[in-house]
């Protein structure tokens, strides 16, 4: 028997192994046995015998196990047999289909392909090998065009769509949907049955693989042909994408709408231009500049501008923006010119090509005219678009616009509208866009001479201005298209750096570069321009070589550094070492430097230069070891007679910052003498004689000396108890210095307020620190001294040194707390600081009729409030930084309830208010149905709050002048506070608004009832009409809209809880409502709170009969004024 007649006979259930043994030999690459080869060479007979045989098998394996329980985990029946069984029969299936003939009668292998079509439909998508089988029968059996082939066709590209859903990498599959297009053909698109296949068709324009891809896109373009009332519903999907699409993606978007538009015809062109790209014309007309989408339409729109200059293109744009784009140029909001203005310039020239020559010039001029218009549109919005069209036109038509015309436009923009003082926006424009213009050579001529009008536009008070202007110079410079000094003089320039920001700087360096330090000149000449600069303008200089390093590489920075240490030594004729003389031999050193001669105010620019170069190539030089040795020998050898050669103040400042940036080592004369010139300098120097010294000590690791010397002073300055002597210490010098406290606390000043000098400090340790800690400490009893005494002792340490010792301690606290790693050592310090001036200060801000007799209160009052406050805002420091723990703020505001308490602690109000922004802007509001534990503290926010307000109407009412003046000194820190309790919803930090608008009510009712004159009712127009109290805390509540919002609903919350009963106090709310409405805030909380008083209003009605009551000139004064707010 021949192996085709034994595979004739496998085909049946008895013989089922022997079956899969074949198709297992066919799959063997190495076995010779092919079924294709052995199906194609069968005669008919027994192909259709072959194909009626598998039917059966392939019917009783299906009845013995249904495909829709071969994924049941607990089946009786294991479904792999079958499954080997079904793929078998499938792939023989397949070849079939391959080698069928057109005479041939396959009834039979129809059965077989509508078994495996029922078990695919009954089978989830997947890349399981039988479902792949399957899906290939399907698919060959549409491309052979066999009987039923629509079914197929249908269900091999439903099932290709929804596999290149899934699969990472699908572009093979979506291959196969483009090869299955024709499928959609067949199929009715108003057919409900369909509906799963349209839907998934729209998901095709959310997946960016078949819109990046080649065959995704042409996918994509042939759905637009599919039927002509699916493209609406295309292009719906893919306006509700667009806002999620990037930039790329809406770049193959617009060439997918393009392409289908240009394959179209008939009434799918029609619908495409109506439904599609119309609409994103009157999209990108109509829609908000800010809108999300607004830019990808603009975008869209710009592709189809770009193809303009083809026949069909510009006729189609001419037909579709006719009826919209030139009204749209006219209409009052700005907004739609501006968009419209974008467009048109855009899309310029619009014309109908099927017209005569003469319409369309005709048609030309008045787009001109209409542009020309648009720059003296009254918006600036609009007048900025049309300056950018404009400049885009000339760009792109210089050489078929006629000369008058560009000579317009231009004069238009540079001499008009570049000094447009209504606008930064438009002077900003012109020269952003006349960069476009630069990118025509054809306009070099004539922008030549008109760029000099606009020179001064270098000193605009705006900097996007000045900005702008310098990126045009750039461009000039860079395009040749003028001399930019002939544009802008040098001085002008310079002048600008000297002064101007670090934008506008960086531009003008970019500019002068070349100028001023040419690379490919010899050093002698770099050196020479930089005395020329230096004479031109020397803080220009300055900003100039701060830039430098931008521009060249770090070895020219060097070596112009090495340039001016020669001219230097000239100017000193000091002796070269050898390598000067080398390097002089080949300059012929002796004439070619520059002679200074002894022009003190050159060199000490000079240092400056090579104090801000080296400062700018400080990081290269750390990373070339070499390089940085070389530069220390070169400037250590000379530093030292520099020092003796250049005495001048002007001189010694840059060379001590030289001094700083190497090693003590290499300048020894001078970094051992340093910490002398420290201790013997005046106690009242300006910090410019001490800074660059504490600098270089800190540059050179020698910190700890100046701590030491520090905390040495403080301690000696301490009045003495006993010959204390810290015996552990070295004797660094020999002379006797007396202990200058002052000086050290500048000098202290100096190393916190500077972060490098600060990270140097508190990289010593703990040990030095805590010293100087327990030493700073020590003189709260030279505070409490002053405080206790009438009379000052003029041998002891100013009590405004003493004020001063005591903050930093605090500071110093606060600093130590946040480097130590765990504990709270520090923070502790500072709670023993809170007990101190709760029991050693405050008791001076309560008045002893015993003290008073004796004078002391007249000079102790205010150093108590002074030493409270100072403590104060230590702490709110402390806080602000998130080193406070809860105890901490506890403690705090403790100190503050007891300040508060005292007969004078009102003068700590601005001191207190900090604190509690800080305690309460320490914690989130949490859910209503939490507890929070922190309401406790939050609850002492809330009463201390209410204690400061009350405190301010108290001195409002007996020293009004006293009064005011502390309630101004509280405003910016009441913003503050009322900006965090704002936040809060929920108790205990809600009843804030509650005390504000409690007070202001009362104040305002209780003003209502002492009128005794009808002519007195008069509403508000302003805060400063409202009562003192109320005027302060209404300017701080409208100051912030969020507030105004907050406090607003407190007054509908009082209203609503009927809490409010009398007319006055109706009167006074719409006083306050009143003030409100004329700062413009919070509307909608305005309308309800006004809502709820009318509904209350008419209560207190009283009868007009009653001619001179005071109640009824009220009632009548309360619905006008309610008449004026809610007429919003």
């Amino acid at each position: 028997m021949s192996k085709r007649e034994a595979f004739l006979e496998s085909a049946c259930k008895e013989n089922v192994e022997d079956f899969l043994r074949f198709i297992q030999l066919h799959k063997d690459k190495t076995d010779p046995f092919d079924v294709e080869e052995v199906v194609q060479e069968m005669p008919r007979d027994q192909r259709q015998t072959l194909w009626r045989k598998l039917a059966s098998l392939l019917q009783d394996v299906l009845q013995e196990l249904p495909p829709e329980r071969w994924e049941e985990t607990e089946s009786a029946v294991d479904p792999k047999p079958v499954m080997a069984v079904v793929d078998a029969v499938t792939q023989v299936a397949a070849l079939s289909v391959k080698v069928l003939q057109d005479d041939d009668t396959y009834d039979a292998l129809v059965e077989i392909a509508h078994k495996l079509h029922d078990a695919l439909v009954s089978l989830s998508v997947s890349e399981a090998p039988l479902q792949l089988h399957i899906h290939t029968v399907c698919e060959a059996w549409w491309k052979k065009g066999l009987t039923e082939k629509e079914k197929f066709g249908r269900t091999a590209f439903l099932i290709s769509l929804q596999k290149s859903f899934i699969l990472k990498k699908p572009g093979v599959e979506i291959q196969r949907v483009w090869s299955l297009r024709d499928v959609l053909l067949s199929l009715d698109y108003s057919s409900e049955d369909n509906k799963q296949i349209i839907d998934l068709l729209l998901q095709c324009f959310h997946r960016p693989t078949y819109i990046k891809s080649d065959d995704g896109k042409r996918f994509l373009v042939f759905l637009f042909s599919w039927n002509v009332n699916f493209i609406w519903v295309i292009h719906g999907t893919i306006k509700n994408q667009l806002e999620f699409y990037t930039k790329i993606l809406t770049t193959h978007i617009m060439e997918i709408y393009f392409r289908a538009w240009k394959k179209a015809s008939g009434e799918f062109q029609e619908q495409i231009e109506s439904s599609c790209i119309q609409d994103f014309m009157q999209n990108a007309i109509f829609l908000h500049r800010s809108s999300p989408v607004h830019t990808k339409v603009r975008q869209i729109m710009s592709y189809f501008h770009s193809r303009k200059g083809c026949h069909l293109v510009d006729r189609m744009l001419h037909n579709l923006y006719k009826p919209i784009l030139w009204k749209s140029l006219s209409v009052p909001n700005f907004e739609v010119r501006a968009n419209a203005t974008l467009l048109f310039t855009e899309a310029f020239p619009l014309h109908d090509p099927d017209q005569n020559t003469k319409d369309i010039d005709e048609a030309i001029q008045k787009q001109l005219d209409t542009a020309m218009a648009l720059l003296d549109d009254p918006h600036p919005t609009v007048r900025s678009n049309a300056i950018l069209g404009v400049c885009k036109i000339l760009a792109k038509c210089w050489d078929v616009l006629p000369p008058a015309i560009i000579t317009d436009f231009l004069k238009k923009l540079v001499v008009e509208l570049a000094a447009d003082s209504s606008s930064p926006d438009v002077r900003c424009s012109v020269f952003k866009c006349l960069n476009i213009v630069l990118d025509n050579a054809l306009s070099y001529p004539i922008l030549e001479k008109l760029l000099p009008t606009v020179k001064y536009s270098l000193h605009d008070n705006s900097e996007k201005v000045r900005t702008a202007f310098l990126d045009m110079l750039i461009k000039v410079k860079a395009m040749r298209a003028a001399k930019f000094w002939d544009v802008c003089n040098m001085e002008h320039l310079l002048a600008r750096l000297a002064i101007d920001s670090q934008s506008v700087s960086k531009r003008i360096v970019d500019l002068l570069f070349k100028s001023f330090f040419p690379v490919n000149e010899s050093e002698r000449e770099w050196c020479c321009r930089c005395i020329t600069l230096i004479q031109m303008n020397p803080m220009a200089a300055r900003k100039f070589y701060q830039y430098a390093h931008k521009h060249t590489a770090p070895t020219n920075i060097i070596k112009l550094m090495l340039a001016i240490r020669r001219i230097l030594n000239s100017c000193i004729q000091t002796d070269c070492d050898q390598s000067d003389v080398i390097e002089g031999n080949k300059e012929n050193s002796a004439q070619a430097e520059p002679l200074l001669g002894k022009d003190t105010a050159i060199v000490s620019r000079l240092l400056e230069v090579v104090v801000i170069l080296w400062r700018s190539v400080e990081k290269a030089l750390r990373q070339n070891k070499e390089a940085q040795n070389y530069t220390f020998a070169k400037f250590g050898n000379v530093l030292s007679k520099y020092f003796q050669a250049f005495e001048d103040e002007q001189c010694t400042v840059p060379l001590i910052q030289l001094a700083a940036f190497m090693p003590p080592a290499a300048v020894p004369t001078f970094s051992c003498g340093i910490l002398s010139r420290l201790r013997r300098m005046e106690e009242r120097s300006a910090p410019a004689q001490y800074n660059q010294l504490l600098d270089c000590m800190c540059s050179w690791g020698q910190t700890s000396d100046i701590l030491e010397l520090i905390t040495d002073w403080l301690a000696e300055a301490l009045p003495k108890q006993g010959d204390k002597v810290s015996a552990g210490r070295k004797v660094r010098i020999q002379e006797t210095v007396e202990a200058k406290p002052d000086l050290a606390l500048a000098y202290l000043e100096y190393l916190f307020s500077h972060r490098s000098a600060r990270e140097k400090v508190l990289d010593l340790g703990e040990k030095p620190l805590k010293q100087l800690h327990t030493v700073l400490g020590s003189w709260r009893s030279v505070l409490y001294t002053h405080l206790a005494s009438s009379t000052a002792d003029p041998k002891g340490p100013a009590v405004e040194t003493a004020l001063r010792v005591f903050v930093f301690h605090g500071r110093l606290g606060a600093h130590l707390q946040h480097s130590s790693s765990e504990g709270r050592e520090y923070l502790l310090s500072l709670e023993h600081v809170v007990a101190w001036v709760a029991e050693r200060v405050l008791p001076f801000l309560t008045k002893n009729p015993e003290e008073e007799e004796e004078g002391c209160p007249e000079k102790s009052r205010p150093l108590a409030a002074q030493i409270t406050e100072s403590f104060l805002t230590v702490c709110r420091d402390v806080l602000l930084v998130g080193l406070g723990d809860k105890e901490f703020k506890g403690q705090i505001l403790h100190l503050c309830s007891l300040t508060l308490l005292s007969e004078a602690g009102y003068l700590c109000i601005p001191a207190v208010l900090p604190i509690l922004k800080e305690v309460a802007d320490g914690y989130v509001p949490e859910d209503d149905n939490q507890e929070d534990p922190n309401d406790v503290i939050l609850g002492v926010v809330a009463n201390i709050f209410q204690k400061i307000i009350e405190l301010l109407a108290r001195r409002l009412r007996k020293e009004p002048e006293e009064g005011k003046q502390l309630s101004r000194a509280a405003i910016p820190s009441l913003t503050d506070f009322l900006q965090v309790a704002q936040m809060w919803d929920t108790t205990p930090l809600c009843g804030i608004f509650s005390t504000l608008f409690a007070v202001i009510i009362v104040e305002k009712r209780h003003l209502l009832q002492k009128i005794t004159h009808p002519e007195e009712v008069i509403a508000p127009e302003s805060v400063e009409d409202m009562p003192p109290l109320s005027s302060v805390l209404l300017s701080v509540i409208l100051k912030s809209p969020s507030v105004t919002r907050a406090f607003l609903k407190e007054v509908g919350s009082s209203l609503d809880s009927e809490a409010i009963s009398s007319l006055n106090e109706l009167a006074a709310i719409l006083h306050v409502l009143l003030v409100v409405k004329h700062a413009g805030q919070a509307k909608a909380g305005l309308k309800r709170a006004a809502t709820a008083i009318q509904q209350q209003l008419h209560k207190h009605a009283v009868p007009s009969s009653d001619g001179g009551d005071l109640q009824r000139v009220i009632y009548e004064s309360s619905v006008k004024t309610l008449n004026q707010i809610i007429d919003l």
